[in-house]
This record gives structure tokens, C-alpha cells and sequence, in this order.
């Protein structure tokens, strides 16, 4: 056949259905590839063709084409998903009607030559998946301009493997059908399962996987390939009427070329010539013709994914007005580009205010933006005041350190070689000093502990400008950690004060203060109290040792008076009893006193005691067991102890969150901005401070792409509404999603702010 009667052939190709709706979603697959799917993460209304290598799924894609352009191979040749475009062109004056084909990674370069595009394929592919015969699901797009193709979307998607053949990756299998399942699970994809008929089709794995992803079969076209090679007296009538594997949309047979024809260069259109004369003869095949040949199955794909695209228009349109709102308000966050000095100063100002105002804001409780989650801002600050600070100090002990041997040699340490006939008032000062002082420890870390949220608080401003400047962003970080630290010295200084004026001046005299007289009437009746408990279990006691003192005496007296007489004189008719005394020892001879002897004769008798040894005093002494007296006294100081105490610990609890609102807290407040543009706001800083990472560049770059990119598919979409409504609008469908135009004025109002 001449080329003149191929081009004849394909020009009598069935009138595309969906000559206004498939190509504007064309369009729409065209420019949303321009920035990269994935950065949208739109799903699109295609067409997936999935199949198991050597199912012919090539052939009938080529066939849909009318062109020889795929790789082709005894080995996986399909190994990134080729998306295919397909665009049927008007032939208008002046255009001599050519077909040629353009990929995305080489925009603006024409393939008139179908072979050439056969290799770049193959080439991207290599680039793309390696040369180990490895899989990527990384797209090519290939758009295909022709007056005689089917306006039309597809995807071709890697064949279906089983064994990896030499240095495939050994999990080729799971790789290819995770691929093919993330693509055909996605509501908006027609997927068109290809299954050759000299084969099981019962068991075909690419309507097994449409089933999985498909469970009612609604959008799932059956194509059965190879319909010429099955064995004789068999056919596949009962698949392709669905008795076998019901489908909504049915089933196509069609033939392909074989590998003979392929080998001699025979064209396409001699293969759609033979499969019409085959169908036509067939006994079987002849009454089917409504689901037999490519011409069907072109007429049948752009029919149903018309359809699909009606249906998924409303969904589709909400989508991009979502995405499209996202994008503007990134974008906002980008701000523009400042050129002039004038206007980096007012951009700079504006930073600067907007930030305090949102400390502030933050402190205060004013900020728009309440959590409800936790506590934050200047309720953390109270918090720390009230239910840590103050809640700690009350459940100090304000005696707890001190036992009852410390404060009794305090108070007879305070009078010296006198003894103590009050309370004396120089050990209850040192001891409540000691533990006045104890309150400054946790009244600085009270101050640190607000600084720390200061912090906290400043860089929880979220000025949307700051964040294209992270210079800028560094040095107000500086200055605040800074401002705010200076701030702690005076408000440590303050607390440090109020203790010493504490410890300096013990003020015996306030009005709350509990008195000694008081203490002492307290102490003894505790002390009383105390003993009447114990006498109730003393009479036992004290009985049994009366008895033993009893028991005791007795003993004595018993061996006193069997001791033998000692003899004076040799008068052995007188008894004298030794008596033992300090003075040394008594007796009576013949009963005359004056023969006793004297004190010079007793020193040279035998009868001298001992010289009595005092015990040498310690090193430390401790006093022995307290008297009653002492422990009234005792019981009376820590009772002016605690209440002394608990009238400065109301102070200080009310004192140091005062000092540290105004030395810390206010001061930051009021004098934070001054500082800011006391050391910012300086012409010769502008060009550092205002300086935009590259980061924030090429996203406020990307980012108008997208929104440019997304506005003219709305305006597509604004044209397949159009387009419904002269006619052909379902009446189910409705749409109760944003306006585009609404969409499009944000996009507007943004530009026209960058500009300003």
C-alpha cells in the first residue's frame, strides 16, 4: 500500500467524540507536567494500559497511533511509564499537515522521523533506569501532533514480570506492580487491561491487578490482543461478550502485527486493513463487530474517557482551587522583590514593629492566635509565678534544717556564763536569718526561668516577612537574647535587695508578727499537752521502779551492817563503822572524841583515800538532756521562728514576681523596639539584613510557576464548562466548589501587592 492510501486509510479514522473536552485535558496534562506532577500531586483523567510483557499492549498502542515509534525487544522494553498525548491538529492553511512528536526533556524540538523517537525513548529510558534492564517510575511525556491521531491521554506502564532475566534487580516483580497499582488505584484512571488470547484468560494478570484496583469494573476496558493465533475450533466470543470476566465497559478484540510483518517494515495501516477483512470474515467474530478492531477500541476509549472526564470535573475543579489557594498564600509568604533602598527601609520598619507587636501581643494574651492545646505566651509566665514560685515557698518548712539540740545551744551560747531566764532575742535572729536566706535561691531562679519563656516567646513571633531574611532573623535573635539577658541583672539585683532588707532588719514589732510572750504561753501549753499523754502511761512504770529503789536500799543497808568492826588502839571492846566522806573516814574509839587524830596524822595513815580526778572537759561540748524550762524555751523559738518567717515569705512571694515584671518582663516591652532600630535601622545594614537566601528565591520562583500554572487550568477548565453548558451538561453534574474566578482574583490581588 502507497503511503497516499495509508494517510487515506487512517484520515477515514472514526470523528473524535471528545473533540473539546479530551483535548483542553490534554492541554491540562501538558502544563501541569511543564512543573513537574509531583509538585502538584494532581490527579488527572487518563488512560493506563497495563498488561503482561509480550500481551501485544505495544502493538495496540502503535495501532492507536498509526505510527511505529516504540521500543521493542525480546526483554522488558517498557521500563519508565511513557506518557503519551496524543493531539489531533486541524489542518489550517499554510500547514502541510505533518506529524512529528516533542518530549518534555526537549522542549521545542521536533521529531518528524518516528524511528528517531523510538531511540530517544530507549535513550531517556537508559538515562532514567540504568542499563540493567532496571524499572523507574519516572515519566517520559511524549506529545504526538497529528491530523490522524484520536485526541487522547495514555500511560504506558511496564509489562507485567515474573523472573528477573540477567542482572535485574531480583524484586523486579514487586517493583513493576507497585508502579502500576499506584497509578491505575487513582479514581480519575480509565485503566485498559491488555491480555492476549492465546492464553489463559481467566487468569490474566493485568485483569487480575484491574480487579484489585478496581473492584466494580467501572472503569476498566478489556482488551483482548492476538485474536488470529488461537488454537483452531476455539475463539473468544463468551470474554469478549463478558460471561467470563464481566466488565461494565466491556471488551475489545483486535489483532496485531505479527513479528514477520514487523521484520519486513509492513505499515500499520496494512495490519488495521488485514484485522477489518478478518473480523468481517470470521463466522465467530462477524456478528461482534461492535467490540472487534482498533477502530472500536478508539472510538470506545475516547467515548468512555470523555464520560470519565464529565464525571471527574467537579472534584477536579475543587482540587486545583485548593491547590491554587495553597500556592497564593506560599507565595505571600515569599513577599517581593525590593529593588530600592527607600523601600527595604519601610520593608524593614514594617518588620521591626510588626514583630513587637506581636511579642506584646504574645505576652499580654492579645495574639490572634490562641492555643488551645497548652499553655503559652504570658499564661507560662503567671503559671511560674503562681503554681511553681509561690506554691514552692509554701511548702518549705521554715524550720527544716533545724533540730531541737541546734536551737537549744543557740540559746545557751547567746547567754554566755548566765543562765537563761528568757528567751533571749540574739539566737532567734541568727536563726531565722539562715533561713531567710534560703528564700534567694529560689527567687533567681524564678527571674531565669521567665527569661527562659522571654526567649521562647520571641521566637515564636511569626512575622511572615522574617522569614525571607534569616540574617535579619539572626541579628534581632541576637539583640533580643541580649536585651532581654541585660534584663536580669537589675531584676537579680532588686531580689538580692529585698533578702538583705530581710536579713538586716528583723522587724519584732509587726503587727503579725507572734511575740515572745505569746510563744512562750504557746510552748508551754504544747509542752503540757504533751506530758499529759505521757502520765498516762508513766503510774506502771513508776510502780516498778519504786519497787527496785526499794529492793535496792534494802541491799545496802544489809552489807552495811555486816561489816566487821575495825579495831583502834587495841582496844578490840570498841567498834567504829567506816563511813566514807570527802573529809575522809569517821570512827569512834572508847567514846572519846579528843583521841581522835589530826589531819597531819591521818595524812601519814594508811586509811587516805584517793586524790579525786576531775574528768578533762572535750574538745566539744554538747549539752546534756534538756530541762522543762528548756524546752518551753525551745518550742517558743521555733514558734517565733515560723511566724517571722511566713511574714517575709509572703514578701518575697509578692515582691520578686512584681520585680520581675518590671525589670524584665515591661522593660522588654517597652524598650525592645527602640533597641531594634536604634542598632538595625541603618541604610548602610539594608542590602546585609534584607539579603534572601537562595533557597527562598527559587521557591518564590517556583511558586508563581505554579500559580500561573494552575490560574490558566482553571481557565481550562472554565471552557469545559463552557462547552457542557451550550449542550452536552449532564444534569448530575453540579459542583458546589470555589469559583474560579474568586481563585483567580486572589491570584490577581497578590500580583498586584508584588508590584506595590
Amino acid at each position: 500500500m502507497s503511503m497516499v492510501e495509508e494517510d487515506n486509510t487512517r484520515s477515514k479514522a472514526p470523528p473524535t467524540i471528545g473533540s473539546s473536552l479530551v483535548p483542553i485535558i490534554n492541554r491540562l496534562h501538558e502544563v501541569i507536567a511543564s512543573v513537574g506532577s509531583n509538585l502538584l500531586n494532581i490527579s488527572l483523567p487518563l488512560v493506563a494500559v497495563v498488561g503482561s510483557q509480550s500481551s501485544g499492549k505495544s502493538s495496540a498502542l502503535e495501532a492507536l497511533v498509526g505510527r511505529d515509534f516504540l521500543p521493542r525487544g525480546c526483554d522488558i522494553c517498557t521500563r519508565r511509564p511513557l506518557l503519551l498525548v496524543l493531539e489531533n491538529r486541524s489542518v489550517s492553511p499554510g500547514d502541510d499537515g505533518a506529524e512529528w512528536g516533542e518530549f518534555r526533556h526537549l522542549p521545542g524540538k521536533l521529531f518528524y522521523d518516528f524511528s528517531k523517537i523510538r531511540r530517544e525513548i530507549q535513550a531517556e529510558t537508559d538515562r532514567g533506569a540504568g542499563l540493567n534492564k532496571g524499572v523507574s517510575d519516572k515519566q517520559i511525556l511524549l506529545k504526538i501532533s497529528s491530523p490522524k491521531v484520536p485526541n487522547m491521554m495514555l500511560v504506558d506502564l511496564p509489562g507485567i514480570t515474573k523472573v528477573p532475566v540477567g542482572d535485574q534487580p531480583s524484586d523486579i516483580e514487586a517493583r513493576v506492580r507497585e508502579m502500576i497499582m499506584t497509578q491505575i488505584r487513582q479514581e480519575k484512571c480509565i485503566i485498559l487491561a491488555v491480555s492476549p488470547a492465546n492464553s489463559d484468560l481467566a487468569t490474566s494478570d493485568a485483569l487480575q491487578m484491574a480487579r484489585d484496583a478496581d473492584p466494580t469494573g467501572s472503569r476498566t476496558i478489556g482488551v483482548i490482543t492476538k485474536l488470529d493465533i488461537m488454537d483452531r475450533g476455539t475463539d473468544a466470543r463468551n470474554f469478549l461478550l463478558g460471561k467470563v470476566v464481566p466488565l461494565r465497559l466491556g471488551y475489545i478484540g483486535v489483532i496485531n502485527r505479527s513479528q514477520e510483518d514487523i521484520n519486513k517494515n509492513r505499515s500499520i495501516a496494512d495490519a488495521l486493513s488485514r484485522e477489518e477483512k478478518f473480523f468481517r470474515d470470521h463466522p465467530v467474530y462477524s456478528g461482534l463487530s461492535g467490540c472487534c478492531g482498533i477502530p472500536q477500541l478508539s472510538k470506545k476509549l475516547n467515548q468512555i474517557l470523555e464520560q470519565h472526564i464529565r464525571m471527574a470535573l467537579p472534584s477536579l475543579k475543587s482540587e486545583l482551587n485548593s491547590k491554587m489557594i495553597a500556592v497564593a498564600k506560599e507565595l505571600q509568604t515569599y513577599g517581593n522583590v525590593v529593588e530600592a533602598n527607600v523601600e527595604k527601609g519601610v520593608i524593614l520598619l514594617n518588620i521591626l514593629s510588626t514583630y513587637c507587636e506581636d511579642f506584646s501581643a504574645l505576652v499580654d494574651g492579645s495574639s490572634q492566635d490562641i492555643s488551645t492545646k497548652e499553655l503559652s505566651g504570658g499564661a507560662r509566665i503567671l503559671y511560674i509565678f503562681q503554681s511553681i514560685f509561690v506554691k514552692s515557698l509554701e511548702e518549705v518548712d521554715p524550720c527544716e534544717g533545724l533540730s531541737d539540740d541546734d536551737i537549744r545551744i543557740a540559746i545557751q551560747n547567746a547567754a554566755g556564763a548566765r543562765n537563761v531566764l528568757i528567751i533571749p532575742e540574739a539566737p532567734f535572729e541568727v536563726l531565722v536569718r539562715r533561713q531567710i536566706s534560703r528564700l534567694l535561691d529560689p527567687s533567681l531562679q524564678c527571674v531565669r526561668y521567665v527569661y527562659d519563656e522571654l526567649i521562647k516567646i520571641s521566637r515564636a513571633c511569626e512575622v511572615t516577612d522574617l522569614q525571607r531574611f534569616p540574617k535579619l532573623r539572626r541579628r534581632m535573635d541576637e539583640i533580643m537574647v541580649k536585651f532581654v539577658r541585660d534584663g536580669v541583672k537589675p531584676a537579680e539585683r532588686m531580689i538580692r535587695n529585698l533578702i538583705e532588707m530581710e536579713m538586716d532588719y528583723i522587724n519584732s514589732s509587726h503587727p503579725n508578727f507572734l511575740g515572745g510572750s505569746k510563744a512562750v504561753e504557746l510552748a508551754s501549753e504544747q509542752l503540757r499537752s504533751q506530758q499529759g499523754i505521757a502520765d498516762v502511761e508513766k503510774p506502771i512504770e513508776k510502780s516498778q521502779n519504786s519497787r527496785a529503789a526499794i529492793t535496792r536500799s534494802l541491799g545496802s543497808r544489809s552489807s552495811v551492817n555486816n561489816e566487821k568492826p575495825v579495831s583502834s588502839g587495841g582496844n578490840t571492846s570498841t567498834r567504829t563503822w567506816g563511813i566514807s566522806s570527802i573529809f575522809g573516814t569517821r570512827g569512834s574509839s572508847g567514846g572519846n572524841p579528843s583521841s581522835s587524830g589530826t589531819l597531819g596524822e591521818l595524812d601519814g595513815s594508811d586509811q587516805m583515800p584517793a586524790t579525786i580526778q576531775l574528768i578533762e572537759p572535750p574538745s566539744v561540748l554538747r549539752p546534756l538532756e534538756a530541762t522543762e524550762d528548756e524546752t518551753v524555751k525551745i518550742f517558743a523559738t521555733k514558734l517565733l521562728i515560723r511566724s517571722y518567717y511566713d511574714i517575709v515569705r509572703k514578701n518575697i512571694q509578692d515582691l520578686v514576681p512584681k520585680a520581675v515584671m518590671h525589670f524584665l518582663v515591661n522593660h522588654t516591652k517597652r524598650k525592645v523596639q527602640s533597641t531594634f532600630i536604634q542598632k538595625l535601622y541603618r541604610e548602610d545594614l539594608f542590602e546585609e539584613l534584607l539579603l534572601e537566601e537562595d533557597e527562598v528565591v527559587l521557591k518564590r520562583k517556583r511558586n508563581e510557576e505554579l500559580f500561573k500554572v494552575l490560574q490558566e487550568a482553571i481557565e481550562m477548565l472554565e471552557e469545559v464548562e463552557s462547552d457542557i453548558s451550550t449542550g452536552k451538561r449532564s444534569p448530575t453534574d453540579t459542583s458546589a466548589t470555589i469559583a474560579p474566578s474568586s481563585v483567580i482574583g486572589i491570584g490577581y490581588q497578590l500580583r498586584s501587592t508584588t508590584k506595590r
